[in-house]
Parts: C-alpha cells; sequence; structure tokens
C-alpha cells in the first residue's frame, strides 16, 4: 500500500547528523565520536544478544531503529523483518515518515534479493526505484535513499532502510557501520529464533516423556496383573481407552494412580 506525505514532513532534525559538509569528521567533537563510539559498542551487543528470548526479535530492531541516524550519520531510519511466517513488516523506525516509506521500494527489494539498493541523489533520478516512490521520499524531506539486508550468512530476515536530507553517497565508514549492525542484527534474530526452535523442541520431547513412562508403567502393571505379554497388554490399554474415549496416557495415570481399572482378557 502506497501512502502520501505531506511535503517537508522530514526527520526532526531536518539534515544527516554529518551535515551538508558530509563525513564522519564534520559530525561533531572528538567527545561526539567518543559518544557514537560506545553508543556503536552497546547497541552491538544488544543486537548480538540472543538469552532474551521473552523479548521477541522486535524490541532490540526499534533499538536500532531509533539509534541508526546517529550511528550511521543519516536523517531517518526504518528496519523490515520478516517474522517466521514469512510476512515482512516493518518494526521500527526513527520517525514516522520513515515509517511509512521503509515498507515500499527498496526495504522489501533488499529483502527479497539479498542486496543493497541505493538511490544517491533522487532529485535527479530515482535509479532503479520507482518513480512514484521516489516522489515521496522527496516530499517527506529526504534526497537519497540507501537499503540493505539483514542477511547472516545466506539467511536474510529483513532489511535496513537509510534515509539522506542531503544527496550523495553515505559516507563509506558509516556504511560500514550500518554493514556491520545490519549483520549483527541478522545473527541475533537467527540466534533468538534457533533457541526458540530448541525450546520448542525440548518441550516436545518432556511431553513425549512424560506420557510415555505412565503408559509404560501401566502396561508393565497389566502384563503382570493378567499373566500377558506386553504388547497384550497393551491392547487392552488401547482398547479400554477407545471404548472410553479416553487418551491412552490418561488412562494410563488413572491405573496407576488406582482411580480407574482396565478388565481383563475374555
Amino acid at each position: 500500500m502506497h501512502i502520501d506525505l505531506p511535503d517537508g514532513w522530514g526527520s526532526p532534525a531536518g539534515r544527516d547528523e554529518a551535515g551538508s559538509r558530509g563525513g564522519a569528521a564534520g559530525a561533531g567533537s572528538r567527545g561526539g565520536a567518543a559518544g557514537r563510539e560506545r553508543l556503536l559498542a552497546d547497541t552491538l551487543l544488544g543486537l548480538g544478544d540472543g538469552l532474551d528470548d521473552e523479548a521477541g526479535d522486535d524490541a532490540p530492531l526499534r533499538l536500532l531503529a531509533a539509534r541508526l541516524p546517529r550511528l550511521a550519520g543519516v536523517a531517518a531510519a526504518g528496519v523490515l523483518l520478516a517474522g517466521e511466517d514469512g510476512d515482512l513488516r516493518v518494526v521500527g523506525a526513527s520517525c514516522e515518515p520513515a515509517r511509512l516509506l521503509a515498507g515500499q521500494g527498496p526495504g522489501p527489494g533488499s529483502f527479497h534479493e539479498g542486496a543493497e539498493a541505493a538511490a544517491p541523489d533522487l532529485e535527479r533520478g530515482p535509479g532503479a526505484f520507482p518513480p512514484e516512490y521516489a516522489r515521496r521520499v522527496l516530499r517527506a524531506g529526504y534526497r537519497a535513499v540507501l537499503a540493505l539486508p539483514l542477511r547472516h550468512g545466506k539467511e536474510t530476515v529483513g532489511a535496513l532502510v537509510l534515509f539522506r536530507a542531503v544527496p550523495g553517497p553515505l559516507d563509506p565508514d558509516r556504511a560500514d557501520v550500518a554493514r556491520a549492525l545490519a549483520g549483527a542484527a541478522a545473527l541475533g534474530v537467527l540466534q533468538r529464533r534457533t533457541r526458540r526452535h530448541h525450546a520448542r523442541l525440548a518441550a516436545q520431547l518432556q511431553t513425549a516423556l512424560d506420557t510415555r513412562v505412565p503408559v509404560e508403567q501401566a502396561k508393565g502393571l497389566l502384563a503382570e496383573r493378567f499373566h500377558v505379554s506386553v504388547d497384550a497388554a497393551f491392547d487392552l490399554l488401547r482398547a479400554h481407552a477407545r471404548a472410553r474415549r479416553l487418551r491412552v496416557a490418561d488412562l494410563a495415570l488413572g491405573l496407576l494412580d488406582g482411580s480407574a481399572s482396565v478388565p481383563g482378557p475374555p
């Protein structure tokens, strides 16, 4: 769905952090550079921490979107994530215009193709982007767009979309920072998903074990009581469960605690 934005509705700052002079050198004092380095280290650690499964995948990516303008020296940013069901959506943005624009144009394309996509000067032409999308970006106050896939190895889980208020490509150092953040974000998402997958498997195995143990005990009890084989005892247990519309495991538990009984063989 395409959403038109009012003219001039851009980022609150209205310009890239590096300013029209460009480059990290013009971005501020040494103290500012040191602050960015600390922020970058903290962000990378947060993205790579796959231990907090309860927070889900969105929380670290929302934080990343909020910090990207300073870390990458851009005016605004949005983060796209494909859910485990494959549905791609915007999970974080530094401002509302970026949220509306990130889900269109180069962001989805970068995710599906697993490659970067850039339009360094939209006023001169949309490049590979649809002209309609380029016009919406310009009306929002941005002059350049860069999309990077969230990719680790062969797995692509989303995309970063960076908006610049001035034309021109992103400073090489800032572009490297953005790529490092995209890689860390992808790795963190995959780690959390792997942990959740393993947790689900463990729960399923535990459930199967919890079910299997009382059934085996009930089979042994019936085999001893009726002097039949274990297989014949299981047939008795299963037939009685079906006749009573019970789960075999529930009947087995009832048999063990004395609340249920199973008739012997005819």
